[in-house]
Parts: structure tokens; C-alpha cells; sequence
């Protein structure tokens, strides 16, 4: 990686199929307890029958009764990640720029990612585990979500969309990567198609990040 430069950006990264390579918090999570089938086929009614997010985590958050700590512990750590992601944090923080992770996964997986160098992760409000509290489905995000959520930390870190850069892979980030002109699909389908200033396969994030090139890093 190059030396920092002084046009910072503010990065933009999907979790589910973008950090995690094929496979999702969701799925890992449910590993854990032994639920994979159970989690594959709440997956296919979400991608294929039309299921809302909202639904969805009521249907994850019963699945996921017995869910402790120490399952989401082991569910994050054996999780399949990219290669680098540190290392790419540090780079983009190196550079004066900010890294944010988007996700519709739950938030006490996400926020595991600030102590990997996230300046600031949001995923889907979910009750504290060992649940004793239902989901609330308000704080359950969508697509949509993804968009103002990026405006925000916009406003926050003072940029705009034209000085940001988005990591996706799936219809998730569509609408974002429709708003953000430098974006990147990482191992992605066939809903970023056309989409995607770069594309890239593969299971190391530098790779990804280098392919954005240094005139926009």
C-alpha cells in the first residue's frame, strides 16, 4: 500500500457476502447451534419468496433461542473473512480517511468490527443476547436503511457521496451503489451488474481496495 495522501474518503462496506465470503452472520451464527438447514431455508424465503428483513429477524430471533455470548463469540471468530480487512483499515485511516460498516445483520455481530479499526459499524437493532426481549421490527434495517445511514455519517464526517466509496454484493447495496459513484463488488451477484465501477473476486479485501486506485484513495 501507498504512502497516505490528503484526499480522504469515507469507505463504505457491506458485511454479509462482502467481509464474510459466502456466507452470512446469519449463517454462522446458526452453525453454532446446529441450525443450518433451518437457516438456509429462512435464507431462500428472504432472497426468493419476497421476506421482509423485519420478518425475517422475528423468524431468526425464535430460531435463535438458546443464542449466548459465547455462540456469537465463536460465530464471529470462525466467520470465513476476507483477508486484510485490518490492514486496509488502517491504510484508509493512515490516509485521514474513515471506514464505516453497513450491514442488515444484527448489531451485536457487526459492532464486534470496531475493535478491527471500524470507525463506526450499524446493523439491524436487535435485543441483547441472551434474548429476553422480542424483536422490535422498526430497528430492523433495509436497503433503503443502507442509503441514509451513509448520508448521515456523510454529514457527520463532513463529505459527500462523491467522496465516498462503497463495498458491496448483493441487492442489498444496489440502491447505494446507485448514489455513490466509485464502488466496488466484492464476490458479488448478478444484482450489481452494471453497477459497480470495479469488480473483484477473491478472498483478500486489499486486493479489492487497490483496485479502486490511488487517484481516488
Amino acid at each position: 500500500m501507498t504512502s497516505p495522501t490528503d484526499r480522504p474518503r469515507l469507505h463504505l462496506f457491506d458485511l454479509d457476502g462482502t467481509l464474510i465470503r459466502g456466507s452470512a452472520a446469519a449463517v454462522e451464527i446458526s452453525r453454532q447451534l446446529g441450525l443450518s438447514e433451518e437457516i438456509t431455508a429462512l435464507e431462500q424465503a428472504f432472497l426468493l419468496q419476497g421476506m421482509t428483513p423485519d420478518e425475517f429477524a422475528v423468524q431468526a430471533r425464535e430460531l435463535w433461542s438458546a443464542l449466548t455470548p459465547e455462540h456469537v463469540t465463536a460465530a464471529f471468530e470462525g466467520a470465513p473473512w476476507l483477508a486484510g480487512i485490518r490492514e486496509v483499515w488502517a491504510d484508509i485511516r493512515a490516509r485521514g480517511g474513515r471506514c464505516a460498516v453497513i450491514s442488515l445483520s444484527p448489531d451485536f455481530f457487526v459492532e464486534r468490527l470496531l475493535d478491527w479499526g471500524a470507525d463506526a459499524t450499524h446493523g439491524s437493532r436487535w435485543p441483547a443476547v441472551p434474548f429476553t426481549r422480542p424483536v422490535h421490527r422498526p430497528g430492523i434495517l433495509d436497503a433503503r436503511a443502507k442509503v441514509r445511514i451513509a448520508r448521515d455519517l456523510c454529514a457527520e464526517y463532513g463529505v459527500g457521496f462523491d467522496e465516498c466509496v462503497a463495498y458491496g454484493d448483493s441487492m442489498s447495496d444496489a440502491e447505494l451503489f446507485s448514489v455513490v459513484p466509485v464502488t466496488v463488488a466484492v464476490n458479488a451477484d448478478h444484482h450489481l451488474a452494471g453497477l459497480a465501477l470495479r469488480e473483484y473476486v477473491g478472498g483478500d479485501l486489499r486486493e479489492a481496495y487497490e483496485l479502486v486506485g490511488n487517484d481516488v484513495l
